[in-house]
């Protein structure tokens, strides 16, 4: 009894006291008032909890951690949109759990998850045990919805991650020591945990402020509309498809919703009353056009400014990171890469299919702003003095977009770049809300189109057609949903919970072949891009968007663009004649201008697109590099590009498109097994995953 009561003293401490002073410089990042906060130091709960005050920093301090970094770093890839790109071989743990190969003993599964989330749940479990016995008020109740809702995202993380988990309710220090349930419990029902927080969130709701209320200015912290968008995506999940099996036993599990229609019915229904509930309210709305810029543009282009105020209308959720102990990697890892100058090395360590590029219809705004067909380079040595380059790529570096790097504010370090990390944004409550309304009314309803259409005009694509039938709406909104939020890190969970998640994988292993041997819908893509020549003005804040280019179709204009000069003394002569050729397809140059054709189905380092840079200044130390990963940009996307065969990244040897992926088991993760500190090792009652 001694040893376990020592044992859940020290898990006390070290839940408790990161959470406080962590909390100081988290929320309301924005705010010099509140960064001047003090840190604390109590060991127990009882001086924490003895004020509104200080408990509302321990509640802010819940927050921490919501968002571990293999949420996107991992888990945001994999979704038939965003691709690892780590350096080295395709045999790292990052590229093998974004192809679906993983496994419980190796580093290739997830392992800083289940120990986030569970941390965050002692954390709000002891806030809403203490909450509970303070005098009832407004700000009480307020901040006890808030730790509530905090939670159910806790929750919410780990079933989609793992599917049926220890549902812990109470904190630690209010369980029976000698009961072996409290350090050692097993899986619960994924079923009842979303009903007890959907509850929890349903019983709540109107208790949150809303923003603008004090303590509550920007969506860094959750509001009422906020809670609702949640509690719409968590039925929705309750409701959907997921990997289920007997629990706590090993038979193999299958792809289906909870065995009670009436539950499901239930549920949908409430994520319609959900997401009505915030498009009704009419706080929130679609960030719109201006400036020049188009309102997908404008909206991430101010995200990543921190421009909070302008982009608190649409987001609805995002978690604060600006401060020295709580600036996150997100923007590290999803961005198009750099090489030195004023935003030092930073690789691209994701990537995007170029199927999904391709998927855009002409005119949809949303491509060229989550997705980069550049990376910023230097010509010469990357000194003083050296000329940056927006520096146009090949279809097989293709890099994401909403995040990057010349658009932030200047980074307090060069492994910090003060992004918050976004959440839920009102286009995902709409394109629920259409989701809801054609399951619940067997086809798309006049006010579920008109959701999609909100979504669809902003992206300049109104005029699509929309189908009529609910299967075809449904597949409707999947793409819809895979073009709207590329890079947010939600796509791959969504297609497991909407039973898409093995017809998309089939149809892009399907369409990547297509595109490498350009057949089918592909057989007209130009292999032969013309791109203007672009310097990177190298100063944060840089509104730049993509880098013009044309398509070069003509056979004429295929041959003269190809004939490229391997002595200097040419270079003149050719930009003459490029710029003759860009002005036949509609692009003036000035005398300063500078064009460079690309193979768009080799790969960036081929011989071709070598010669090519070194036309417009590359020199050779610099001619066949990028920020991003060498596994990707080194490789060809046409097989006739690849010696006839298609390149390993898309098929072949093990290391092909999706590889892993095994219908009916690799949907959800296995808890972690190779050593301490892994669920598996550190908890004898817990059952794995059917199949590990």
């Amino acid at each position: 009894m001694k040893n376990a009561n020592n044992k859940l003293r020290l898990l006390k401490r070290l839940i408790i006291i990161p959470s406080l002073i962590l909390a100081t410089q988290m929320i309301n990042s924005c705010s010099d008032d509140f960064l001047d906060q003090p840190a604390y130091d109590a060991a127990d709960t009882e001086s924490v909890f003895a004020d509104l005050v200080t408990a509302d920093i321990f509640v802010q301090g819940c927050y921490r951690s919501l968002v571990p970094t293999e949420m996107y770093y991992q888990l945001g890839a994999g979704d038939t949109v965003i691709h690892s790109s780590e350096d080295g071989s395709t045999n790292n743990s990052k590229y093998n759990i974004c192809n679906y190969q993983y496994d419980a003993y190796t580093p290739n599964t997830v392992t800083g998850i289940y120990a986030a989330m569970y941390a965050s749940i002692e954390r709000t479990n002891i806030a809403i045990s203490r909450l509970g016995q303070m005098p009832a008020s407004e700000k009480r109740d307020a901040l006890l919805a808030e730790v509530k809702a905090i939670r159910a995202y806790c929750y919410y993380n780990l079933i989609r991650v793992y599917g049926d988990v220890p549902a812990i309710w109470t904190q630690l220090l209010e369980l029976d020591p000698n009961d072996p349930n409290t350090l050692y419990p097993k899986r619960a029902s994924r079923d009842e945990i979303y009903d007890r927080i959907i509850a929890d969130l349903q019983e709540s709701v109107n208790a949150m402020p809303s923003l603008g209320q004090p303590g509550f200015p920007t969506t860094e912290r959750l509001t009422k509309p906020g809670v609702n968008a949640l509690l719409a995506r968590i039925a929705l999940y309750a409701a959907g498809y997921s990997l289920r099996w007997p629990l706590n036993s090993s038979t193999p599990g299958t792809m289906s919703r909870r065995p009670d229609n009436a539950r499901v019915q239930q549920l949908y229904q409430i994520a319609d009353n959900a997401a009505a509930a915030v498009i009704n309210g009419g706080g929130h709305s679609l960030m719109q056009a201006s400036g020049g810029k188009s309102g997908f543009e404008n909206l991430w282009f101010n995200f990543c400014r921190r421009n909070l105020s302008a982009v608190n209308n649409e987001i609805i959720w995002q978690i604060a990171q600006y401060g020295q102990n709580t600036n996150s990697a997100f923007g590290v890892y999803a961005h198009p890469g750099t090489r030195g100058g004023t935003y030092g090395s930073r690789k691209a360590l994701q990537f995007v299919l170029p199927t999904y590029y391709l998927s855009f219809a002409p005119g949809d705004t949303r491509r060229d702003v989550s997705c980069t067909s550049y990376s910023i380079y230097f010509l010469n040595n990357g000194n003083a003095g050296d000329t940056f380059v927006d520096v146009g790529t090949t279809f097989s570096c293709i890099m994401p977009g909403k995040f990057r790097i010349s658009w932030c504010v200047e980074p307090q370090a060069a492994d910090a770049r003060n992004l918050n990390i976004p959440l839920i944004r009102y286009a995902d409550v709409l394109l629920m809300y259409a989701e809801t309304q054609n399951y619940l009314n067997g086809g798309p309803t006049a006010q579920g189109i008109a959701a999609l259409m909100q979504v669809r005009n902003r992206a300049g694509i109104g005029s699509m057609p929309v189908p009529s039938g609910q299967a075809a709406f449904e597949q409707a909104l999947v793409q819809e949903r895979k073009w709207e939020f590329a890079g947010e890190f939600n796509l791959r969970t969504d297609l497991i919970r909407m039973n898409k998640l093995e017809s998309e994988i089939n149809a892009t292993r399907q369409a990547m072949k297509n595109l490498s041997d350009k057949t089918g819908a592909y057989a007209n893509t130009p292999a032969i891009r013309l791109y203007k020549f672009h310097k990177n003005a190298q100063v944060y804040g840089d509104p730049f968007l993509a880098v013009t280019y044309i398509n070069i179709t003509d056979p004429a204009q295929i041959a003269t663009v190809s004939a490229i000069p391997t002595n200097s003394a040419n270079y003149a002569a050719y930009q003459t004649t490029l710029k003759s050729i860009a002005l036949a397809n509609g692009q003036t140059s000035t005398t300063d201008d500078k064009w460079y054709p690309v193979n768009m189905f080799q790969a960036y380092t081929s011989t071709f697109n070598a010669n090519a840079r070194r036309t417009v200044g590359f020199s050779t130390g610099a001619v066949n590099t990028l920020q991003i990963g060498n596994i990707i940009y080194t490789k060809p996307t046409g097989s006739a590009e690849n010696g006839g065969t298609y390149p390993n990244w898309i098929q072949g040897g093990g290391d092909g498109l999706f590889y892993g992926f095994v219908p009916n088991k690799t949907e959800l993760l296995p808890f972690a097994a190779q050593s301490a500190g892994h669920p598996m090792v550190d908890n004898p009652n817990l059952t794995q995953l059917p199949g590990y």
